[in-house]
């Protein structure tokens, strides 16, 4: 007969302590302590650790940061992104109004095309640009393969997104502001 070997209880790394681990690297790379190799390596490590002791590994030599550095680095990104809100506030009421029908068609076509609901004539424009599209109360933007692409809110779009009352949306170099009326 033969003696059975003493189980392991190997304990399987959580998505979070993954997540947690590159939080750490992304903020030390942020402020230029990783180089941009040392970062992606890091990170396939990362993603392919089995045991919590090589994440720690990973972030070993990192200094700690205290809850000053890390509540600094908040408000910097908040600033930071107030700066963004705010001239995109300030650009939006001065772009023409695209007002999205209460009732009556569910979709809209855009682009240069003579059938197309709205026809644009600016030549960023594609023949067959995008379409709006409601269903119920929501309404979706779908690209329809422009040439110049569809961005809502600053944001080139593939496929379909989700609009509402106040985005800014451009058909190649031509924007509107979305209105309800």
């Amino acid at each position: 007969m033969t003696t059975p070997e003493p189980l392991t209880h190997v304990v399987r790394l959580s998505d979070a302590e993954r997540d947690q681990a590159i939080d750490v690297l992304r903020d030390h790379a942020a402020q230029g302590r990783l180089s941009p190799d040392t970062f992606m390596r890091r990170i396939e490590i990362a993603l392919t650790a089995r045991e919590r002791g090589e994440l720690d590994q990973l972030v070993a030599d990192l200094p700690g940061q205290g809850r000053f550095s890390r509540a600094a680095v908040r408000v910097v990104g908040q600033v930071s992104a107030f700066g963004v809100r705010l001239r995109d506030a300030w650009r939006n009421p001065w772009l023409p109004a695209l007002v999205l029908p209460a009732a009556g068609a569910a979709t809209l076509r855009i682009g240069r095309l003579p059938g197309a609901d709205l026809k644009l004539t600016h030549d960023s424009v594609s023949r067959v640009h995008a379409e709006l599209r409601r269903d119920g109360a929501v309404w979706t933007l779908l690209d329809l393969g422009s040439t110049n692409g569809t961005h809502v809110n600053g944001s080139r779009i593939i496929g379909s997104v989700t609009v509402r009352p106040g985005d800014r949306v451009a058909f190649g170099h031509t924007a509107f502001r979305l209105s309800s009326r």
